[in-house]
């Protein structure tokens, strides 16, 4: 297949075209690398099959030759970002898809939709499952990300429902692996960061919040699956394994054989005090779940940190260290 992945040089994109890659696929990546970066696909431009062409998906934009299938993962993804870029956040989620979608349409392509647990906002059910409304605050410091993906999961139904499109959502939980930003603001890279750097992992509120974290490579063989499947979602994708933040924290100081101390900051605005996956649905559809353990997946994934130069660069903005995402 050829396969058109929007926002292909981000930490999730990039593992997902190196996935494509692997199998026989070909790809062309779209990024403006507002928030990806090069050099996640760096090493991905000498291989055969791979084209990376450099845009906005929210303006204009042409793909050349077949498509086959349309993955849209373009938006800011972390706090930090999206708070600080929410206008870009919103116009990702809404003209963004919206041109995606009229991409896929013109081809008769596969789309798929990457959307996010963030549409169940502070759960007011536990576990989710694909059946839960939410419980979203539409103007609170989050909103601009919870409603990109709550319209571009809207526009994206519309599509299926009056063009006939091929559509498929998956709603992704917590993710994290290599390439992750060092100062992305998400909990995982975050700590793994301080842990190394020998600083005080800073634990929002006091740690007994919960979520629910999957290893990269396990979600990228959930959103591979969605390609090749028919059906519409939404999948939940995620690790039904829930932990406390607090042992999240005593699980990365035990790998990273760190002796940091915790120190705890005042709970942000709207952060979810409970999150976790239903994933029969995902399992029954796309016979798939997660498999990596947590200590193992954040064992190569602090390893893959301690290889690169800005694993010791503190963060710009010290209110979003350690922010859940």
């Amino acid at each position: 297949m050829r396969v058109v992945v929007a926002g292909g040089g981000g930490f999730l994109g990039s593992h997902l075209c190196e996935a494509l890659l692997s199998r026989g696929d070909t790809v062309c990546c779209l990024d403006d690398f507002s928030s990806g970066r090069a050099a996640n696909i760096a090493h991905l431009l000498r291989m055969p099959g791979f084209h990376c062409t450099p845009c906005d998906v929210t303006a204009r934009f042409r793909v050349f030759g077949d498509v086959d299938a349309v993955v849209h993962l373009a938006s800011p993804a972390s706090p930090p970002d999206y708070q600080r870029h929410p206008l870009r956040t919103l116009a990702a989620g809404s003209r963004g898809t919206e041109n995606l979608l009229e991409l896929a349409v013109r081809h008769g392509a596969r789309f798929v939709l990457a959307s996010t647990s963030e549409v169940y906002g502070d759960p007011q059910v536990h576990p989710q499952d694909e059946d839960y409304w939410g419980h979203v605050n539409p103007i609170g410091p989050r909103s601009v990300y919870d409603e990109a993906k709550r319209y571009a999961e809207a526009v994206t139904t519309a599509y299926r429902r009056s063009r006939g499109a091929d559509t498929g959502i998956v709603r992704i939980f917590n993710t994290y692996g290599p390439r992750m930003r060092a100062d992305d603001g998400r909990v995982v890279s975050t700590f793994i960061r301080q842990a190394l750097a020998g600083a005080p992992l800073t634990v929002h509120g006091d740690g007994s919040q919960t979520r629910s974290f999957c290893y990269v490579d396990d979600l990228v063989r959930g959103l591979t699956g969605m390609i090749d499947a028919s059906h519409t979602g939404p999948f939940n994708l995620g690790n039904p394994a829930e932990r406390t933040v607090l042992e999240l924290a005593e699980v990365v100081l035990q790998i990273t054989g760190s002796r940091s101390a915790v120190r705890l900051l005042p709970l942000p605005v709207d952060d979810p005090v409970r999150r976790r996956p239903v994933v029969t649905r995902a399992r029954e559809g796309l016979g798939w779940h997660a498999e990596v353990p947590l200590e193992e997946g954040l064992r190569r994934t602090a390893e893959w940190f301690a290889t690169q130069p800005d694993t010791l660069v503190r963060p710009p903005h010290r209110s979003t260290v350690g922010r859940l995402s």
